[in-house]
């Protein structure tokens, strides 16, 4: 029960994060998916069911919270963390830079699944230069938010995932 009362603090926290302190560092409205990285590292951690449940949640929250379509968010985060928690069992979960850098490829596969929803729905835009004017500056961001946020995820892990 305290595993789950600290990991949605640390997703409010982090939602808080995003949607407060991060728009003041954009660039040109772009800044870092805080709660894409959880459920990335979330997933890397625990598994792929509960990095689905992670991002469902997670996209959920973004889902309501933001006004845009209902599900899209938590479309795009159930895939992505059901896919690398696939993965978690072939890799070391002390390891810091396969999360670092999965971050990356999970971003620009939320990417283009979004850009491809966005299409299907009728809306039409220039996607090269959309991926030079949004993609490329939140890889960047991704990069050096990835660390700090697996780290946190890490640390709640090896404090109350042991126990439940």
């Amino acid at each position: 029960m305290k595993n789950a009362g600290a990991t949605a603090l640390l997703v409010i926290i982090l939602y808080a994060l995003q949607t407060s302190i991060l728009p003041l560092i954009a660039y040109h409205g772009v800044t870092a998916d805080l709660m894409l990285l959880f459920v990335t590292s979330t997933a890397f951690l625990k598994g792929a069911r509960v990095g689905a449940l992670s991002g469902f949640a997670v996209g959920v929250l973004q889902d309501i919270a933001s006004g845009t379509f209902l599900g899209v968010n938590a479309f795009t985060r159930v895939l992505i963390g059901f896919c690398v928690g696939k993965f978690s069992d072939q890799v070391f979960k002390e390891q810091v830079f396969l999360p670092v850098f999965a971050s990356l490829l999970v971003t620009t596969v939320n990417y283009f699944i979004l850009a491809l929803l966005m299409i299907l729905l009728g809306y039409r835009f220039n996607l090269m230069g959309h991926m030079q004017y949004t993609l490329l500056p939140m890889l960047i961001y991704q990069l050096a938010f990835a660390y700090p946020v697996h780290h946190l995820a890490y640390e709640l892990d090896k404090r109350y995932g042991k126990k439940a």
